[in-house]
Formats: structure tokens, C-alpha cells, sequence
């Protein structure tokens, strides 16, 4: 080969070990972009990773159908899955709001991709069938695709989103799918076919990317600010969601992966109603758990009680509350709640934290996400408000947001039915937010002469709450659904029930 240091195969190796982690790194963007984008990211995966390995399953069987110029045509492929998986997200962010038929081109997508990358593996087989023997050959082509599967399915949640973001993450691998064909085009010239032509193809498709690279925020603001219809202020990826603030007139907006979480003009409605009610009612307040809300909102209104010695906040995401704890705009909003030396900060899964803490709170206030997706319905479950006893004293009380009676009524009551199940004093309300419409609350408590009207402790200046509790609990016909089941872990009938009921919508 005009190399001692060179071996053939062992450079066709490296392209496998390249080809496995590309093509699952493009699998991970299309699924991590239909969650952002779509939503219910239990299912957007599925449907993901069963179309990409079934197309993967496609090419393996046409590649049987090229039987010249295999080198060539390897090369060429390796260009092709660069350019379509590495373009792959900038055409879903800049499509999404254009089209109808935006799941149409997500899918053909990840199956074209997935088609590409199941025409390598047999490609390369067949290209060193007579180099090493079967077994060897069977053997390290395995291997290094495993082991560049593992790598990516590693590397994106923990660093490539983090650091790069999605979109950058698809370029970035795009440019490595391309850069290999590149070198095997340049080390490899007297066993190719037109050589030169194939250098042009490969160099000109990694321009593209890199120029794209490089332009990629000035893209993901335009496709963003098509999205929202809003002025960006500020976007960030965590390893769990996508967060964007907008800007218009006097409001401000928090969407986490394309999901609306409060508005500067009326999430004090919101707020109050999850807090106040529950921190009037409770006999004791002086220890209160926050499980979600890492937006510090609802702690900034438990801090207007000065019962209150310790508040214990549980969120996931760590991106979330270093956010509100750092950016101007949002600690205005939370009155630099999560600074407060009253406030202890966990970045954990609240199941988790739940099961093994070992404190007990007078009140517990949830504020998780509304139960979209599996991950998300296992902290609505019977299971999980059982556990939940764990952290509570015979007095305790606790109050869930229960999303909205009107749009999703049986969501809202499944809910509420789970936590009866558990606590032998519950109570449904709901408040009107302009931003969501109605949206319901469940209280609930381990006394059951409790009584949620009577206010035993009140504090004053707040806008919309005035601790007439028994004003917010009558429901009207159309927010009322029956023979709802309980949302247990082995059924999670709650996220059939929302994506039912808000999928209309």
C-alpha cells in the first residue's frame, strides 16, 4: 500500500467503529428532536429506534445488490450518511413550523439514514472477505460496531448535548462521518475509481457541513424565533430538556422543550394556588418539600411564611435551578428564592430522593412537568404517593398540580382518584390561568378531620389568592369525568389518558 505503518483493513475497521457511532449519534438527535418538538419522548424513541433498525434491516439486504466498484461505492455512502444525518436536524428545526407533514420528513429521514448505514456494514464484509479470514473478519467488523455504539449512547447525554447542543452534535458527527471518507479517499487513491472525483464529493460535503457548523446558532435563533413567535432572550440545552426564554412587550415566557412552564403576566395565579392553599391549611409548616418547580417560583411564595425554617427543593435537572439561581431576568422573578439560605437545592430523580430520604416535611408541594411520557407518569403513580409516606408525619399535608379539568378531565381526576387511594383527606380546586386556561390541584392529608378552609395562618400582599379555598373548589359539568381508573406503574393509564386527551389539541 506504500505504507508499512498502514494496513488496509484495520483503516476499513476504523470506518465501522465511525459508522456506528454517527449512525446511533443520528438516531439519538431524531429522537431527542421529536421530543423536543413533538413531545412524549417514550414514544417519539420507540418509533425512532424500531424505523431506524428496521431501515438498517432494508440496506442490509439491497447491499447484496452492488456487487462492483465496492470501495467506491463505500466511500460514496459514507459522503451520503455524513451529509443527510449531519444536515439531518437543521432540516427538522427549520421545517417544523412550515410544514403539515413534519413527521413524514422526520421519518424518512432517520429511514434514509438508517438504510445508508445497513448498506456499510455488508459493504465492508464483502470488501475484506478476501484479506482475513471469515471469522476474524465476522469478529472485529462486530466489535468495533458495538463498542461505537456504546461510545455514542455514552457521550451524548453527558457531554455532546451539554456542550454542543443538538443541532451542532448532528453537524459535529456529520463532519467526522465525512472526514473519514476523505482520508480513505487520500490513502486509498490506487484502489478507487476516479479518485479525484470522489476527493471533490468528499471535501465539498464537508465544507457544507462546517459552514453550517459554524452559522448554526444564527440558524437554531431563525428556526426558534419562527417556533415561538417571540423575541429569544435566552436558549440552553441540558441532558434533559431544551430551555427557552422569550421576550414580548412586558411579558416574559419559559418553554422547556417546546412546552409552555409559566408566564411573567400570570403565573402568580398559578403559584398561589399551589402554594397557599396547602400552607394556610397545614398545622405545621416548618419544614416543606418542593418535589419539581426548579424554577424557584413556588419556593419564593413559601418564603412569604416565616413558619417556614427549611425548604428542601428536588429537581432533575441541574441546567434548571443553576439558571434561576444565575440569570437576572429569572432570579427577578423569583426573588432569588433558591439563594435563600433557608433553601437546600437536590439534583436528583424525586422518586429516588423520595425512597431513600430520611427526613420528614409538614407540607410537600409537587410541581413535577404534566405526565406526558412514562418517566414523567411513574411520579403520578399509586406506587409513588405511597412512597411518598415515606417523607410525611400523621399531619402532614401535600398538594399536587393536577393539570387542567377542562382539557384533560380524565387525566385530572385519575389523578386525584391515585392520591385518594393513599391519603384518607383529599380535595380537587382549580384556579384560572390566562396563559393555560383552568388548571387543577389536588390537596390531600393524613389527618382526616384536616379541614383545607380553614386558614390558620395567612400572609398578606398576595394578587389572586385570598383564602376562600371553598371559591375554587366547585367543578361544572364539563370538568367532571367518571369510571376513571387509578393510575398505577404496572398500567400507567394517566399517560394514555393525557396523550388522549391533549393529543386533540
Amino acid at each position: 500500500m506504500g505504507n508499512r505503518f498502514f494496513k488496509f483493513e484495520y483503516l476499513l475497521l476504523l470506518a465501522v467503529f465511525t459508522i456506528a457511532t454517527c449512525g446511533l449519534i443520528y438516531e439519538l438527535v431524531a429522537g431527542t428532536l421529536a421530543s423536543y418538538l413533538l413531545g412524549d419522548s417514550v414514544k417519539q424513541f420507540s418509533f425512532i429506534i424500531g424505523v431506524y433498525l428496521f431501515s438498517m434491516g432494508v440496506g442490509s439486504y439491497f447491499s447484496k445488490f452492488l456487487r462492483r466498484n465496492l470501495l467506491n461505492t463505500f466511500v460514496e455512502i459514507e459522503i451520503l450518511v455524513g451529509l443527510i444525518g449531519g444536515l439531518s436536524s437543521v432540516i427538522l428545526f427549520l421545517l417544523f413550523e412550515s410544514i403539515g407533514y413534519f413527521q413524514f420528513i422526520l421519518y424518512f429521514l432517520v429511514f434514509v439514514t438508517g438504510c445508508l448505514v445497513g448498506l456499510e456494514i455488508p459493504l465492508l464484509m464483502n470488501i475484506l472477505k478476501d484479506r482475513v479470514k471469515f471469522r476474524d473478519l465476522v469478529s472485529n467488523v462486530f466489535t468495533f460496531d458495538y463498542i461505537g455504539a456504546l461510545l455514542a449512547s455514552i457521550l451524548f447525554p453527558l457531554v455532546l448535548v451539554p456542550q454542543l447542543g443538538v443541532m451542532r452534535t448532528s453537524l459535529f458527527f456529520g463532519m467526522i462521518n465525512v472526514g473519514i471518507a476523505i482520508v480513505l479517499c487520500f490513502l486509498l487513491s490506487r484502489e478507487l475509481r476516479k479518485p479525484f472525483l470522489l476527493k471533490a464529493k468528499a471535501i465539498a460535503s464537508f465544507l457544507i457541513l462546517l459552514l453550517t457548523f459554524i452559522f448554526s446558532e444564527s440558524i437554531l435563533s431563525y428556526s426558534e424565533s419562527k417556533l415561538y413567535g417571540e423575541n429569544i432572550v435566552y436558549t440552553h440545552s441540558t441532558p434533559y430538556q431544551r430551555i427557552v426564554l422569550t421576550h414580548n412587550k412586558s411579558d416574559y415566557r419559559l418553554y422547556l422543550n417546546n412546552n409552555l412552564q409559566f408566564s411573567s403576566a400570570d403565573e402568580y395565579r398559578y403559584h398561589e394556588a399551589l402554594v397557599h392553599p396547602v400552607m394556610a391549611a397545614a398545622s405545621k409548616v416548618e419544614s416543606v418539600l418542593v418535589l419539581g418547580g426548579g424554577d424557584g417560583l413556588a419556593v419564593r411564595e413559601i418564603l412569604k411564611y416565616k413558619d417556614v425554617k427549611k425548604i428542601t427543593l428536588v429537581d432533575l435537572d441541574e441546567g434548571m435551578t443553576r439558571l434561576f439561581k444565575t440569570n437576572k431576568i429569572l432570579t427577578d422573578f423569583n426573588k432569588s428564592s433558591l439563594l435563600n439560605p433557608k433553601v437546600k437545592v437536590y439534583n436528583q430523580d424525586a422518586y429516588i430522593w423520595v425512597k431513600d430520604a430520611k427526613e420528614k416535611f409538614d407540607v410537600v408541594i409537587i410541581d413535577f412537568p404534566d405526565p406526558s411520557n412514562y418517566s414523567l407518569g411513574k411520579l403520578y403513580s399509586l406506587n409513588f404517593y405511597r412512597t411518598l409516606q415515606n417523607v410525611l408525619t400523621p399531619q402532614s399535608m401535600i398538594v399536587v398540580q393536577t393539570t387542567s379539568p377542562y382539557f384533560a378531565p380524565k387525566s385530572f381526576w385519575c389523578i386525584n382518584k391515585t392520591i385518594g387511594e393513599v391519603f384518607p383527606k383529599t380535595d380537587a380546586f382549580h384556579a384560572y390561568v390566562p396563559s393555560f386556561g383552568e388548571w387543577g390541584f389536588t390537596i390531600a392529608a393524613n389527618a382526616p378531620s384536616d379541614d383545607f378552609t380553614k386558614a390558620r395562618r395567612k400572609v398578606s400582599g398576595l394578587r389572586f389568592y385570598n383564602y376562600q379555598f371553598d371559591k375554587l373548589n366547585y367543578f361544572t359539568g364539563d370538568m367532571v369525568s367518571k369510571g376513571i381508573e387509578i393510575n398505577r406503574l404496572d398500567n400507567q393509564i394517566l399517560v394514555r389518558y393525557f396523550d388522549e386527551e391533549w393529543g386533540k389539541l
